[in-house]
């Protein structure tokens, strides 16, 4: 890939390193503000009632994903990753700044509930915006690798703030922590999200999306658009469930499970996180660049095969680790599993709709499926804990893989997909152009070889 190319992929990865470093920080400190804005008591509702604060946030994804979807594919990829770090940054803010429930009651839970709204509202546009942005500032050869900066960015971001954690933890007393310390990782969020909105301000707009002509396409970016995709649209959400249920159980929860129920100290939950997802950073272009070599597909399989048949011994087996090192092994177990997923579910999705609607038909779908099941992963997990059915959420996991699972057997490759020439009035294997002889048959009228992509 050229400079120009790595430059792209540099800024949309800073940008959303930065958006889900506040997404996630909310997650990753709860079991320190929780109690600020309930009333004291049982320690697993008022975690349980954060937690359900934070699902809420997913809810507001789909309004987010339509709205900055739409601007995304009528104003381009830049407008919408400019906006959404501004919303997340105001987002933080509000955190940051939230009266307890000891001075304001309830009041401190409604100032809560606006802010996670409005990083519900951001979020549901940047993992679209960067997806789509990633996928066509890329060399065609190279959608796998570049794409996956994506999740690179994303783990980044919530290392940054498991590290912060840590050092806190080691550098502030319990009581501190419980008391205010909680509030400076937001104040850290709106402060990078301020310097990513500069970067993103002068940031370059895809030449995939400059040259396709979607500026000129009256109904780009809307609904009725999509409703021609609409098998494209409920592909994405099937693929997207065990993926997006598999992460969040092994990132955002997975500190909350080893301190709650495995009996971990706080800090070694953290540091056993940290260090897993540092190492699973990693994989993510290594993973990627693969694909570009065998496809998407049996990554997907692979992932799916693993979460399905994996999840329940892992997460027993988890429950009962004690100390660092097995429950370090057990982490980097799921999350390598994990890996055929997010390291290329980006660009399949990218890939399986034409420019002018592509970044809607990314946003869209995928934040209905996170509002459905990652956005309520740690309730639902919660939820068995409370009820005295823990083990129910490994099931309730597997079975969501075992789902996409199905999906991803009879779904066809999007790897070879030329993002240039999809057309903008069908699905991106039914060309009007003849780009191919027959849909689905993977050949251009010269005969070579240009990949199959999904059966819709």
């Amino acid at each position: 890939m050229g400079r120009e190319q790595w430059k792209k992929i540099w800024v949309g990865s800073a940008g959303n390193m930065v958006e889900w470093f506040d997404w996630f920080v909310y997650a990753t400190f709860a079991v320190y503000f929780a109690d600020a804005f309930f009333p004291k008591g049982n320690d697993t509702a008022n975690l349980m009632n954060t937690m359900g604060i934070f699902a809420v946030g997913f809810f507001m994804r789909p309004v987010g994903g339509w709205l900055l979807g739409r601007i995304g594919d009528r104003r381009g990829r830049k407008a919408a990753l400019t906006l959404t770090v501004t919303l997340m940054s105001a987002s933080a803010i509000l955190i940051a700044v939230a009266p307890t429930y000891g001075v304001a009651g309830y009041g401190g839970v409604a100032v809560l509930l606006v802010a996670r709204l409005l990083q519900g509202l951001s979020v549901g546009g940047e993992y679209a915006a960067s997806a789509t942005y990633l996928t066509e500032a890329s060399d065609p050869r190279r959608r796998g690798f570049a794409s996956s900066f994506q999740y690179v960015s994303m783990t980044a971001g919530q290392l940054v703030g498991l590290g912060l954690l840590i050092v806190m933890q080691h550098t502030m007393s319990e009581d501190a922590l419980h008391s205010w310390g909680w509030r400076i990782p937001f104040i850290v969020g709106a402060l990078g999200a301020a310097i990513v909105f500069y970067l993103r301000r002068n940031m370059l707009e895809t030449e995939v999306y400059e040259e396709s002509g979607a500026a000129l396409d009256e109904d780009r970016g809307t609904l009725k658009a999509l409703w021609g995709h609409r098998r494209e649209a409920f592909l994405v959400i099937a693929l997207t469930m065990g993926g997006t249920v598999a992460y969040y159980t092994y990132t955002t929860y997975l500190t909350k499970f080893l301190s709650k129920s495995a009996g971990m100290p706080k800090p070694t939950a953290s540091l056993v996180s940290f260090c897993a997802l540092f190492v699973f950073m990693c994989l993510q272009p290594l993973a990627g660049m693969l694909s570009d070599r065998i496809g998407r597909r049996p990554l997907l399989i692979t992932f799916a095969v693993g979460s399905t048949f994996l999840t329940v011994p892992i997460m027993t087996m988890l429950k009962h680790a004690g100390t660092f090192w097995p429950a370090f092994g057990l982490a980097l177990l799921a999350l390598v599993v994990v890996t055929g997923y997010t390291s290329i579910n980006a660009c399949v999705k990218a890939e399986l709709f034409p420019t002018g609607i592509r970044a809607l038909g990314v946003a869209l779908p995928y934040a209905i499926a996170n509002a459905l099941f990652g956005g309520t992963a740690e309730y639902v997990a919660l939820w068995f804990k409370k009820a005295d059915m823990e083990s129910g959420f490994y099931w309730y996991v597997a079975g969501c893989a075992a789902v996409s699972l199905v999906v991803y057997l009879t779904m066809r490759e999007t790897r070879d997909i030329d993002l240039k020439k999809t057309a903008p009035g069908g699905p991106p294997w039914t060309q009007s152009s003849g780009e191919f002889e027959e849909r689905g048959s993977g050949r251009s009228p010269d005969g070579a070889r240009t990949g199959q992509v999904p059966a819709s």
